[in-house]
């Protein structure tokens, strides 16, 4: 089992979630956090001056997958949160050793 964690665009969101839903993905965690790519922020005006901002909004996806669903769920989100400019994302995939149920003693144990 596998962890896969994706960094997007906030406005790109409902995009990632529909195609996902459509191929048959629907457990997820979606956090809204800050960060910074390679080009250490952007510089914004207002009212005339130039303000730069180094943490940019950004949402994040996470889901526990198996091993064999890990590359569509890339495919998938590199299509729909796609706009080919700077900003746009990474996709992160992680191993996950154990999964353990809170609501009753049900674990699933990655081999």
């Amino acid at each position: 089992m596998k962890t896969v964690k994706a960094v997007i665009r906030p406005e790109k969101l409902e995009d990632v979630k529909a195609a996902l839903e459509e191929k048959g993905y629907f457990a997820m965690t979606v956090t809204e956090v800050k960060g910074r790519g390679a080009q250490k922020g952007i510089c914004l005006q207002y009212r005339g001056k130039q303000i730069k901002v180094d943490m940019i909004p950004k949402t994040e996806i996470e889901m526990v997958v198996g091993d064999e669903d890990v590359r569509p769920i890339i495919e998938i989100v590199r299509k729909s949160a796609r706009t080919g400019k700077f900003g746009d994302g990474k996709i992160f995939v992680y191993p996950v050793d154990i999964v353990a149920a809170i609501r009753n003693d049900d674990e699933i144990v990655s081999e």
